[in-house]
């Protein structure tokens, strides 16, 4: 009769130990850096609503580096367009 709770525990412990194994290291690859902050997106100036919503979806910051326009030819306009009524 000592089988039978020898039997539960190896069947226990084997049982453990696959689960163990199972939380292993990630094997997926890491996640790219992020863009750096002080860029215009390109998706920002695809219009001139898109670079509105953009700015204005920045937070006020006194220590935040300034957007940097060099990678930018020009920024969008419309003629067609009514004026953006800005808060």
């Amino acid at each position: 009769m000592t089988r039978l709770p020898l039997l539960a525990a190896l069947a226990a412990s084997v049982a453990a130990g696959g689960l163990l194994a199972g939380c292993g290291g990630d094997s997926s690859p890491p996640a790219p850096p992020p863009a750096a902050s002080n860029e215009l997106p390109a998706s920002a100036t695809a219009s001139d609503s898109a670079l509105v919503a953009f700015a204005l979806a920045q937070a006020p910051s006194e220590t935040a580096q300034p957007l940097m326009l060099d990678q930018v030819s020009a920024l969008p306009t419309s003629e067609t367009e009514e004026p953006i009524a800005l808060p």
